[in-house]
C-alpha cells in the first residue's frame, strides 16, 4: 500500500495517533515498537524506512534538510495522518552528536546539519503539529533532550547547545499557556545505541572524557532503548506530563 493510502486508511477511528521523528533506530525504533505495540499509529519520519507494519505509516525525509521538511509540511499528509484523532503525540527524537571536538575540529557543514537536525526540525514539526491541529484535540510535544544540554561536556559544543536549545523551547511554550497543549523536553538517561558506540569511537582529542562512557559500556551501566523507550511512552501518556517543561526520565 502507497504512503498516501496507509495514511487515508489511519484517518478516522482510532482515539491517539503519534509522529516520531528518527524511528529506525536506537531509542526512536524501541519508542515506535512501543507505541505500536499499544495500538497507537505512528508516523515515522526518517531518513530510512523500517518493514511495513500495520499501523505505522512512514515517509523518507531528511530532516537536517530544511527546505526538504518545509516542502513536507506544505503538502497534506500530516493533516491527513492526524484528522479525526482526539490526541496527537509528537516525539521529536531524532538527532546527532556530531562533530565531536573542540571548535578547531569542528567541520562547518557538520555544524549546519547538527542545527537543522537537532533544534531546526523539532521547532517546525512543533510549530506545524499546533497550526495542523484544531484547539479541541490535545497535543502532547516531547523534545528528546540530554543531561548535555544541562551540563557542559568538552567536545561536545554543538551537541549540549542544541540539547539546551531543546529545553529553553519547552520552558518558552509552556509560557505561552497553548490551550491543550502539554509539552517537555526530556532527558532519557545513557542509553546503549549507536550514538553511545560513536561516542566511544571518537578521540581523545576529540572527547577528552572518552574513557567514562568507555566504563559505562564496560560496566553494564547502559540503560536497554526497550528499558528507556518504556520510561518515555509511560511519562508521555501520563496524567503528569506536561507539568514541568524540562526533565528527566529517570527522576519523573
Amino acid at each position: 500500500m502507497s504512503t498516501m493510502r496507509r495514511v487515508r486508511a489511519l484517518r478516522s477511528e482510532l482515539p491517539m495517533k503519534a509522529i516520531l521523528t528518527g524511528h529506525t533506530r536506537g531509542i526512536g525504533a524501541a519508542i515506535a515498537t512501543n507505541l505500536l505495540a499499544r495500538k497507537i499509529p505512528v508516523l515515522g519520519l526518517a531518513r530510512g524506512s523500517l518493514p511495513d507494519a500495520g499501523l505505522l505509516v512512514q515517509r523518507e525525509l531528511d530532516l537536517a534538510d530544511p527546505a526538504a521538511l518545509l516542502a513536507w509540511l506544505s503538502g497534506p499528509q500530516l493533516g491527513e495522518f492526524i484528522d479525526g484523532c482526539k490526541t496527537v503525540l509528537l516525539i521529536n527524537n531524532a538527532g546527532t552528536v556530531q562533530p565531536v571536538g573542540p571548535l578547531a575540529l569542528q567541520n562547518g557543514a557538520a555544524i549546519a546539519r547538527a542545527v537543522s537536525l537537532n533544534v531546526t526540525a523539532p521547532l517546525l514539526l512543533a510549530n506545524a503539529l499546533e497550526l495542523a491541529c484544531p484547539q479541541a484535540v490535545e497535543r502532547r510535544i516531547l523534545h528528546v533532550s540530554s543531561g548535555a544540554g544541562r551540563s557542559a561536556y568538552p567536545g561536545w559544543s554543538v551537541y549540549c547547545a542544541t540539547k539546551a536549545a531543546l529545553d529553553m523551547h519547552a520552558s518558552a511554550v509552556q509560557l505561552d499557556h497553548n490551550t491543550n497543549l502539554k509539552i517537555c523536553s526530556l532527558a532519557p538517561g545513557i542509553i546503549d545505541t549507536d550514538m553511545q558506540a560513536e561516542i566511544r569511537a571518537s578521540s581523545l582529542a576529540q572527547f577528552p572524557l572518552r574513557e567514562r562512557f568507555e566504563q559505562l559500556k564496560q560496566d553494564g551501566a547502559l540503560a536497554s532503548a526497550a528499558d528507556c523507550a518504556q520510561g518515555l511512552v509511560d511519562y508521555l501518556l501520563s496524567p503528569a506530563f506536561g507539568a514541568r517543561a524540562v526533565a528527566d526520565v529517570r527522576e519523573v
